[in-house]
């Protein structure tokens, strides 16, 4: 990725985001806004995300997040600053 309009969030999702499809539908998501990182589910019932690249569409994806899939209810996203992911693509991981 190039240009100065590029941002790196660590999203922590909570609510009903488990079980749901929750995980499959934003990484849908991400890959159709052409954004890099992962997410995973996390053992304390929140889903955990790091994303990548335009300003724009990072925007575009917390907003689907918010939204979530039929079924997920969103409670709160926590949005923190980070490094961009090592890896290229986007990915789901392992529980941690």
């Amino acid at each position: 990725m190039t240009g100065q309009d590029i941002t790196s969030l660590r999203l922590r999702i909570e609510g009903a985001v488990q079980g749901v499809g929750y995980r499959a539908f934003a990484a849908a998501e991400a890959r159709k806004l052409a954004l890099e990182g992962w997410m995973r589910n996390r053992s304390d019932g929140t889903v955990e995300a790091l994303v990548c690249g335009e300003t724009k569409q990072v925007e575009a994806f917390v907003a689907a997040c918010m939204r979530g899939p039929p079924g997920a209810q969103v409670k709160n996203i926590d949005l923190h600053k980070a490094e961009p992911p090592a890896e290229k693509g986007f990915r789901t991981c392992p529980t941690l």
